[in-house]
């Protein structure tokens, strides 16, 4: 099980190094490739509830295979992308689909792990389950990084032989197959997918439609609406999709709030830092892949030090030492990004990383705990939705940020060296749509006086671009900000699962 999801915690990270080569040669824009990267965490979250709630019916073994399948297909289809008008709405579609498959394999995995293992033992498993498949998360710049020298193609491909290989051992395991007879929630389904797909295509269109657009909170104020509908529906419903009666408990509120708020930072932190690493560092995408291994040296770190305060003093002095430590660590992060020096920034990332290793063990394990009267499977069903949901919001809202800010910069650039305040704006706009997929070495073409005045002012734009991005990390110093607010409406103390059933959580370390 932990060889099978695997491919569902690398591909969350693996993308985001090989952006700036994909748009160039797809000649995409860069909001067409944030919604390459979004489309996968958007679908990861409408659909994991769903997932779990089909490895209850059908079986975990079953919806394993399944999607695995769905997964490596997808995975396969998205490498095979052709060039050309349909190239974004191919990428779009299949990386969708991928973040299906991703939601159907990784609840049902873990059923399978809490139903071959006896209550006692079921913690330590559960442990290291998490630990090694959330290791994972750090192989995916790295792998990304050797992949795309070769071709960026290969990032995807690479999902094959890590499928065959899960599907064999799947097969040799001789997993039994339990099903629930009890009926799927279709309507809570529909609703769930509904409202966060419209909440995020809003706050993604923002940096096109613009925020005084009737069109933009529509979607967004839409899409909350929906998922106010779903959560009524769920509770009066007999068997949801989601049990949403655990958030009667105040820990576990706030335990999801934190989880909102760092989860807003962590995993577009992947794409915004990859992609500033090739354009304003021009580094390569393997140096760009070593530059995010600062940032998990603290995550690691961090993660097991959390770990130990949960034990004796519970998870809220650790959400606050983390939500603390990982805005000052992205805050001074942020100020240094102008130097445009990697080496000069190495501290501030890992502090960053060890903020966000501090939070997630023990907001997650805290979350757990604090449920007892739920399956683990549906706690953990709504963390994860929780988790994903803020990562798609987090990727949206900061790329409008960034692509808002990168406009400005390089309208005040131009127009300071006598290009017209109109042609400026029409030149800034086409510079910040295209940014991604000028990294490395790579220089504007044509022979207009635009396409000049561009190529003489590379490298103030790449200071333009690094300037931008302080605008996304300060934001995200401020959603761990936010995250501390929350943290200390926790009531702290340690929660004590009971052991006594097999349907009841146990304490684990995420």
């Amino acid at each position: 099980m932990m060889f099978a999801v695997a491919m569902t915690f690398i591909d969350q990270t693996i993308v985001s190094i090989a952006a700036p080569d994909i748009v160039y040669e797809l000649h995409l824009t860069a909001s067409g490739m944030r919604w390459v990267v979004n489309a996968y965490l958007l679908a990861l979250a409408a659909f994991f509830a769903l997932g779990g709630r089909l490895a209850d019916l059908f079986g975990p073994r079953r919806v394993v295979v399944i999607g695995t399948l769905v997964f490596v297909v997808s995975s396969v289809l998205c490498g095979c992308v052709p060039r050309g008008d349909y190239a974004l709405t191919w990428l779009i579609v299949f990386r969708a689909t991928q973040g299906l498959g991703a939601a159907l394999l990784f609840p049902a995995a873990l059923a399978v792990v809490v139903a071959v293992f006896p209550v006692q033992r079921r913690g330590r498993a559960l442990a290291l389950f998490f630990g090694l498949t959330g290791a994972l998360t750090a192989l995916g710049p790295l792998l990304g990084g050797w992949l795309t020298s070769w071709t960026w193609r290969a990032i995807f491909w690479v999902n094959v032989p890590v499928a065959v290989v899960a599907l064999i051992l799947t097969a040799l395991a001789h997993i039994s197959d339990r099903r629930r007879d009890e009926t799927l929630d279709v309507v809570g389904a529909v609703l769930v997918a509904a409202g966060m797909g419209l909440s995020v295509l809003g706050f993604q269109q923002a940096s096109a439609w613009g925020w005084d657009s009737a069109a933009t909170w529509g979607c967004v104020i839409g899409g909350l609406a929906v998922l106010a509908v779903f959560c009524r529906y769920e509770l009066r419903t007999r068997h949801p999709l989601i049990n949403l009666a655990v958030f009667r408990d105040r820990a576990f509120t706030v335990d999801s709030l934190v989880l909102f708020f760092a989860m807003l930072a962590f995993v577009p932190l992947f794409f915004f830092a990859s992609v500033y690493a090739q354009v304003s560092l021009s580094a390569s995408p393997n140096q760009a892949a070593l530059f995010l291994l600062y940032f998990f040296a603290g995550f690691a770190i961090a993660s097991q030090w959390g770990g130990r305060i949960l034990d004796k003093q519970g998870a809220r002095p650790a959400m606050k030492i983390g939500c603390v430590v990982g805005a000052v660590g992205f805050a001074l992060w942020a100020g240094k990004l102008t130097d445009l020096s990697m080496h000069d920034q190495w501290p501030y990332a890992a502090l960053a990383g060890a903020g966000i290793g501090f939070i997630l063990a023990p907001a997650s394990t805290d979350a757990v705990n604090r449920s007892i009267d739920a399956t683990y499977g549906e706690v953990t069903g709504i963390t994860q939705t929780v988790r994903n949901y803020a990562a798609s919001i987090g990727l949206a809202v900061f790329g409008t940020v960034l692509n808002h800010a990168m406009t400005d910069n390089v309208v005040h650039s131009l127009t300071a060296r006598g290009l017209s305040s109109t042609a400026a704006h029409s030149v800034a706009q086409d510079v910040a749509e295209a940014i991604a997929g000028n990294g490395d070495a790579r220089q504007p073409t044509g022979s207009g006086p635009a396409a000049t005045m561009m190529r003489d002012a590379m490298s103030t734009i790449r200071t333009d671009f690094a300037e931008a991005n302080q605008w996304v990390f300060y934001g995200m110093a401020i959603a761990l900000g936010i995250g501390f607010f929350c943290a200390l409406r926790h009531p702290g103390g340690t929660a004590r699962a009971e052991t006594e059933q097999p349907s009841t959580a146990t304490p684990v370390h995420h």
